[in-house]
């Protein structure tokens, strides 16, 4: 939602300010400008990326419609997971989990957080390590060794796509000057024509280095911004990840792994530990009743 208003924003103020100076918008409407500049814009960035992260990066800017859940409501749900399955874990030893992360979107214990169960980049992460976990055949500084090194190749991946997507709209401006020096010579061939013809040809020229700048800074470059906001994002979740599972390796008590797990999240949308402790509280309260039920 906040993408097209962003996006509507920026087509309104610049084409409405034009329309009100008196400028006619039809001047603008310049498909050849635009096949022009969409068109080496969309090689370049073919000749630049491979099958993989051409796919990636457009799967991923579509993405951004959607938005992104990484909200209060999101973190809390990841909290309450982190300690229902840490205390299970203390109670009924690792394999009691075994079943859970073997198919996490079946899992009735992960059932209950349905915004972290549909996020399959975090379940995938955290179930793998949860597995090395259960098998005991890794001490604490191997398993923090793993997962750092799992991390940094998810940060590297996601690079990727916003590079390829930045490379494009710094592109972009430099194309839509390819596009207004292709008018111009199309200009100076036709200078024997009328003045006014003159005048519309100079125009359509001028639209390209205008569309090239709009179309680099106030649509493709955005879209690189959000994509890194959003993998900033997951890589906070990603350390309270390995922050949860390390206490829990550590034997630690699920409250204070969560409390900890929390202080890694980003402090503007994270619950406070007030609110933490009131929910750990409900958590446990609701688990009781269920069990004397």
């Amino acid at each position: 939602m906040l993408v097209v208003l962003g996006y509507a924003i920026v087509i309104f103020s610049v084409f409405g300010g034009f329309a009100l100076s008196g400028g006619h918008l039809f001047a603008l409407f310049q498909p050849i400008e635009l096949i022009m500049i969409g068109g080496a814009a969309l090689g370049s960035f073919i000749v630049s990326n491979n099958t993989k992260v051409i796919k990636e990066t457009i799967k991923a800017a579509f993405s951004i419609v959607k938005g992104f859940n990484y909200s209060k409501k999101f973190y809390i749900e990841l909290l309450s997971m982190f300690f229902e399955l840490t205390n299970k874990i203390r109670k009924d030893g690792a394999l009691s989990i075994e079943s859970d992360i073997e198919n996490y979107k079946e899992s009735k214990l992960f059932s209950n957080y349905p915004l972290v169960q549909k996020d399959d980049k975090i379940m995938e992460f955290m179930c793998d390590h949860l597995r090395l976990i259960i098998t005991g055949r890794v001490d604490i500084a191997q398993l923090d060794t793993i997962m750092d090194n799992d991390i940094e190749t998810y940060e590297n991946e996601a690079e990727l796509s916003i590079n390829a997507i930045n490379k494009v709209a710094d592109s972009l401006p430099a194309f839509g000057i390819v596009a207004a020096v292709m008018g111009v010579v199309h200009t100076m061939e036709s200078i024997g024509i009328p003045p006014a013809l003159l005048g519309a040809l100079v125009a359509k020229a001028l639209v390209g280095t205008f569309l090239g700048v709009l179309i680099g800074y106030g649509f493709t470059a955005p879209i690189a911004a959000a994509l890194d906001i959003r993998r900033q994002g997951v890589m906070k979740i990603f350390q309270s990840i390995k922050v949860v599972l390390l206490a829990t390796a550590s034997n630690l008590a699920p409250s204070i792994s969560v409390e900890m797990a929390r202080k890694v999240l980003y402090a503007g949308e994270r619950p406070n530990s007030k609110e933490l402790e009131e929910i750990l509280r409900e958590i446990k309260t609701n688990k009781m009743k269920a069990t004397n039920g």
